[in-house]
């Protein structure tokens, strides 16, 4: 059995939205093993940056229209073994709610101290910092 590489299966972009003190959570109608609550996220298509795809998944997601400041770091996800990208944005438009209802159930704007109750297991820690600096300002 050969392990897959991210050659064969796409990378994901996952958006980190801060409005207002909080981040964009959304909780998917099927769980990723442990994965439930997990950020605005889906494959990068053919041509696209991270940074894009996290635009376009957002929008496609939630509506919401954000804009990419910075791409905060990249890993093979611990527990989907899928190549992860993480990308700070901020909202320029509309308002969020499940527009995907096929993928998404549920959408909340988490505080910092709530964060491990969505997600027990600890974020990437350059996800961390960043909502550590932006959350707490």
């Amino acid at each position: 059995m050969t392990q897959q590489t991210s050659e064969d299966r796409p990378g994901i972009a996952a958006a980190i939205v801060v409005s207002e003190g909080r981040v964009l959570m959304v909780r998917r109608r099927v769980s990723e093993g442990q994965l439930s609550w997990q950020f605005p996220a889906g494959e990068i298509e053919l041509g696209e940056s991270p940074e894009e795809a996290a635009v376009r998944e957002t929008a496609e997601e939630t509506g919401l229209g954000v804009e990419a400041l910075k791409l905060l770091g990249e890993r093979v996800h611990p527990k989907t073994g899928r190549l992860m990208s993480y990308t700070a944005c901020r909202v320029v438009s509309g308002t969020a709610e499940v527009v995907d209802t096929e993928e998404l159930d549920e959408l909340a704007w988490v505080a910092l101290a709530e964060i491990p109750q969505y997600v027990p297991y600890g974020l990437f820690e350059p996800v961390q910092a960043y909502l550590d600096a932006s959350l707490a300002a």
